[in-house]
């Protein structure tokens, strides 16, 4: 049963995808590719690591641009991440973005797509490919393609919009997508599982359907420069204990993927893009403190280790403990095996409408 908001709401958004599939509100396309990567629920698909693993892809045959909104950076307008840039200034998914590939591709920020495209192209008119980092929503820009992520544990024909649910507008919107990544999928997921997904999501002909899961890497210091103790999650046994902190909006496959691991674990979590004051990190030192076990680390998420390695107030006594495992994209086999890049690149490169 809907609630009046998420009637109102659902009818608001109705209204406005229609203004828009009948040429009342304008899209703008561009002359250079512009591929969006977006998903239909509020947080926790996986957007920036599959951004991450697009540009990382395309960028060794494309000159490529990186473009988000800088959700909850304290600045306003476009800016081009740089060397100086911190999480305030640009937003913590875009840094990190940056701090990856700003050697190789621009990353910038504008929360107005169209300007922030226009003035990516006057300044580097030699771009080849603008991604667009959490974009499914921003109906302005018309995209060359369009990939949207849908969580395998929370798939869309299961959700409810808002408030009883976490989706932002109708699942039926799907229908605008080119390419569908289902994303999280579980190591042992099965045949039977890939068909029973396609069938419930019933896309159109044109639209194509892949798999993902995340791969974690070894142990990072969140710290480097604070000569941080050599550890590895090998070594850790049950006489241990790690606490495992996230400020993401969905922290259960990062809290699951240490389930198997003989080390106690304790988890402090606090909301997507939290802001760490100086009370919640003297309250986890705190905690921590109280933690039992012969050997004792901090294990954070990635996108969470970006806003704490800027933080004034973390710890001096817990930087040579803290960690973050990175994570990346691993496409796995599904229905008809096809390659996602291949396909993408495909699209990118096919001729305009």
């Amino acid at each position: 049963m809907l609630t009046p908001f998420s009637w109102i709401y659902g009818s608001v958004m109705a209204v406005r995808n229609w203004m828009f599939d009948n040429n009342i509100l304008p899209q703008e396309e561009f002359d250079i590719p512009i591929v969006s990567v977006g998903n239909l629920t509020v947080g926790g698909t996986g957007k920036t690591p599959h951004t991450e693993y697009i540009v990382e892809m395309l960028a060794m045959e494309y000159n490529t641009a990186v473009l988000s909104r800088g959700y909850k950076r304290k600045t306003k307008g476009f800016i081009l991440a740089n060397s100086n840039s911190t999480p305030d200034s640009v937003g913590d998914e875009p840094l990190q973005i940056y701090h990856k590939f700003g050697y190789r591709v621009k990353v910038a920020v504008c929360e107005d797509r169209r300007k922030g495209i226009r003035e990516l192209i006057r300044q580097f008119p030699n771009l080849e490919l603008i991604v667009l980092d959490d974009a499914f929503q921003h109906r302005y820009v018309k995209p060359k393609v369009s990939v949207l992520l849908m969580d395998y544990n929370r798939p869309l024909y299961n959700d409810r919009l808002l408030p009883l649910g976490r989706l932002r507008e109708s699942p039926h919107q799907i229908n605008r997508a080119d390419m569908v990544i289902v994303t999280k999928c579980p190591n042992d997921i099965t045949p039977l599982d890939f068909r029973l997904v396609q069938k419930n999501l019933d896309l159109m002909s044109f639209q194509k359907l892949y798999f993902s899961r995340y791969t974690y890497g070894g142990l990072l210091p969140v710290f480097p420069d604070d000569e941080p103790y050599q550890a590895s999650l090998g070594e850790l046994t049950k006489n241990d204990t790690v606490l495992l902190l996230s400020g993401i909006a969905n922290p259960r496959g990062f809290v699951r993927h240490f389930r198997n691991y003989p080390f106690k674990k304790n988890v402090c979590h606090f909301p997507d893009h939290h802001n760490f004051t100086r009370e919640d990190l003297e309250n986890i030192k705190k905690k921590f403190d109280t933690l039992p076990g012969e050997r004792k680390i901090i294990l954070t998420t990635e996108k969470d280790a970006v806003r704490l390695a800027y933080n004034p107030y973390f710890p001096t006594k817990l930087k040579q403990i803290t960690y973050f495992m990175p994570i990346a994209v691993k496409m796995i086999n599904g229905l008809e095996c096809s390659d996602f890049i291949s396909d993408l690149k495909k699209e990118i490169d096919s001729p305009a409408d």
